[in-house]
């Protein structure tokens, strides 16, 4: 009876389990709840921007930021190469962390300290979207939102009293949006000297962390002490305004700053060549160093004058007195039609003893090839008085991007109480002209009034051109009418000179700012825009 109670039993139980498995899951099945309510359907444009951004919470940059753009090009250029830049990075890392580790590891009584496994993975970040700060001053500002799921193995060994212990940081997540600032901005490659990284906004950090094979994040609360930690220090390292400067090239050697002033005073001219109809010339002297930018300087007109003297005096900023040649031309004025060139030479700065002043006897010639004949004809002579003075060491700017944007003091003979307004004309875009795109830039300032060269067919122009106003009280109440003009001289035209559009520029914030750096819209333009930059010099 035992065994057939056993027996029985047994069966009886197997088709209990058997029964209620097949009730329970046709009643799981065929069962309806009657608590569940039907879910509200809302089409997507009655919710908000924050609905949206929880409803989809790995939406791009680009779609939800209209100033962000796409970076599909960098991210596919990024997967191409990251096998390549995976093992760059690591072996950077190296270099960088090895005399660090070097230097640190005596305080702690560490014997060593060594990465025995480095390797990012095979997951490359990406970039959801970059925006660009549009910025008049010589740098480039990028934001980029970066997301990186990454399968790293970082395998860190360290040695003490004889014992080693691992530590290995494996699965790794950041998500932060960082502010790239590329500045200044120098004519040598890579084209930027320094580069400065913020973060717009605390980073999100997920890591695993194994502490001798033995999984650490798993220990309660570990894992969200180390989590905050991560972020509080980062963010007080990195959070913006804080930045980590990274120094690419010294910007001393890639952009040239001044080493000195050159003096130079056009005493007179003699013997000078008839050049007018009636027997006289109306020479004036143009001024101007090589290989610079900035606009000639150009002495007062002397009248029917073939022996004129002048006494004018002028100033130069010096970069490089080893390379930098002063030119004299002297030209014949004439009211209508182009000015006659009648001679010219130069100095060579390298050949001047500095703090030594040098009056100089130079005969003009032709041009400068030693082996023209045109050369030997005699045609006048030119006297001028040259000094170049150095900086002394602590007058040469330490912080070369502070020396770029910081306004010079006023020469000397500048009037008390008054000072040097200095007003740079760089370029302008989107002119358009009804017959003709010639474009110049013309400068009325109480009453006197200054232009620019002429480029000739071009929408875009750059003048890059300096003009100064020397002035016995700080222009407060003044303003500077600006005018941009296109001229033609082809035969026919009915409009030979059309505007482009101007503006008013009210010179108070110049005088209380020291420096201001706008881009104007034109007034009477479509689109044009003119970038001017001015300066209020003073002795103090």
């Amino acid at each position: 009876m035992g065994i057939i109670s056993t027996i029985l039993g047994v069966f009886g139980f197997g088709i209990g389990i058997g029964i209620g498995v097949v009730i329970g899951y046709f009643l799981f099945i065929y069962s309806q709840p009657t608590d569940v309510k039907d879910p509200e359907m809302r089409p997507l444009l009655e919710k908000d921007s924050k609905s949206l951004e929880q409803l989809l919470p790995e939406i791009p940059f680009w779609i939800k930021n209209p100033d962000y753009e796409r970076m599909d090009w960098l991210n596919k250029f990024i997967e191409y190469m990251w096998p390549s830049l995976d093992k760059a990075i690591c072996k950077m890392v190296k270099s960088i962390a090895g005399p660090i580790i070097a230097e640190q590891i005596p305080k702690y009584k560490v014997d060593s300290v060594d990465f025995e496994t480095l390797t990012l993975g095979c997951l490359p970040p990406t970039f959801q979207g970059m925006k660009v700060y549009n910025t008049e001053e010589k740098e480039l500002i990028m934001e980029l939102g970066l997301k990186w799921a990454a399968n790293p193995n970082i395998l860190v060994a360290a040695k003490a009293f004889g014992l080693r212990a691992t530590v290995q940081v494996v699965d790794l997540q950041v998500f932060a949006c960082p502010r790239i600032t590329l500045k200044p901005l120098v004519p040598t490659f890579p084209c930027f000297a320094n580069i400065h990284v913020s973060l717009m906004e605390k980073p999100h950090v997920d890591f695993g962390v194994k502490l001798l094979g033995a999984d650490a994040m798993s220990i309660p609360g570990v894992y969200r002490l180390v989590q905050e930690l991560i972020k509080d220090q980062v963010a007080n390292m990195y959070l913006w305004p804080k930045r980590l400067e990274v120094q690419i090239m010294d910007p001393s050697k890639a952009m040239k700053k001044p080493v000195g002033i050159l003096n130079v005073k056009v005493v007179k001219a003699m013997k000078l060549k008839k050049k007018d109809l009636l027997g006289a010339s109306d020479p004036y002297v143009k001024l101007r160093l090589r290989d610079d930018n900035l606009p000639s300087k150009k002495t007062t007109v002397k009248h029917k004058n073939l022996n004129p003297e002048w006494n004018e005096e002028f100033t130069f900023v010096i970069k490089d007195p080893e390379t930098q040649v002063l030119e004299l031309d002297v030209y014949d004025w004439e009211q209508v039609g182009t000015h006659d060139k009648m001679g010219l030479n130069i100095v060579e700065l390298k050949n001047l003893t500095p703090e030594e002043p040098k009056t100089l006897t130079l005969d003009l010639l032709k041009n400068l090839n030693p082996n023209d004949a045109q050369n030997e004809k005699s045609r006048g002579q030119m006297v001028v008085e040259v000094n170049y003075k150095p900086f002394k060491d602590h007058q040469m700017p330490t912080n070369v991007e502070d020396a770029d944007d910081a306004v010079q003091k006023a020469p000397e003979g500048t009037p008390d109480g008054g000072g040097l307004l200095v007003i740079i004309v760089h370029e302008a875009q989107d002119l358009e002209g009804k017959n003709h795109t010639n474009p110049s830039v013309r400068l009325l300032f109480r009453g006197e009034e200054r232009k620019t060269k002429v480029v000739k067919k071009n929408r875009d122009p750059r003048w890059a051109e300096e003009f100064q106003f020397t002035l016995d009280e700080p222009p407060t109440n003044d303003r500077v009418h600006v005018e941009v003009i296109s001229t033609s001289k082809r035969m026919g035209l009915l409009h030979p000179k059309e505007t482009l559009g101007y503006v008013d520029i009210y010179l108070s914030d110049v005088v209380s700012n020291k420096r201001i750096n706008e881009r104007y819209h034109l007034i009477d333009s479509k689109n044009g825009r003119l970038q001017i930059e001015m300066q209020w010099r003073t002795a103090g």
